[in-house]
C-alpha cells in the first residue's frame, strides 16, 4: 500500500496543438479569468492591472501563462507585443480558446504557444508548478510543486 502512495503522479504530460513554435519552461501562472490586453496589463512589467481580475498585481513576465484566452479589443495583441519589446512577456502561453486576437498576440510575443489540449490545462496545472512547453512537438510536461498544504496564497 505504501508503494501506491509513493508512486503518486509527479510529472503530468499533456498534448496539444502548436500555435507558435519553440520550447520554453518556467513557473506556471494560472487563472480561470480571461485577460484583457488594453487596460488590463502593464506592458512595462507584465503585471495584470485589471481591477477585478484574480491576478491583479501579479506579473506573468518569464512565466508560463495558463488561461482561458484573450478578452477585449484588438489592442490585446499590441499590448502583448509591447511586453516582448520590454522583456516582460510570458515565457509561453497555454490557452483554451483560439481567437484572432489570441493568435496574433501569441505570434507578436514570439512565445511558444499551444491550444486544443487533450486534457484541460486549467484542471491539471497550478500556479507555481514547473512547466516545460515544447510547442514544436505539441507536448507540455508539468512538474508539480512540492506543496502538501494546498491552502493557496489567496488572502
Amino acid at each position: 500500500m505504501n508503494a501506491a502512495v509513493m508512486t503518486e503522479e509527479k510529472t503530468i504530460v499533456i498534448r496539444g496543438r502548436k500555435v507558435v513554435g519553440g520550447v520554453a519552461e518556467g513557473e506556471a501562472l494560472v487563472t480561470r479569468d480571461r485577460i484583457s490586453g488594453w487596460g488590463g496589463i502593464d506592458p512595462r512589467t507584465g503585471t495584470v492591472i485589471e481591477t477585478r481580475h484574480e491576478l491583479r498585481g501579479q506579473s506573468f513576465a518569464g512565466k508560463v501563462l495558463v488561461f482561458p484566452g484573450a478578452k477585449g479589443s484588438s489592442g490585446w495583441s499590441a499590448m502583448f507585443h509591447m511586453t516582448r519589446l520590454m522583456n516582460s512577456a510570458p515565457a509561453a502561453f497555454l490557452f483554451n480558446e483560439m481567437t484572432t486576437k489570441m493568435a496574433l498576440g501569441a505570434v507578436v510575443t514570439h512565445s511558444p504557444s499551444m491550444t486544443d489540449f487533450e486534457r484541460d490545462p486549467l484542471a491539471c496545472i497550478e500556479t507555481g508548478d514547473w512547466v516545460r512547453v515544447d510547442a514544436d512537438r505539441g507536448v507540455i510536461e508539468i512538474t508539480r510543486k512540492n506543496n502538501d498544504n494546498k491552502t493557496g496564497d489567496r488572502s
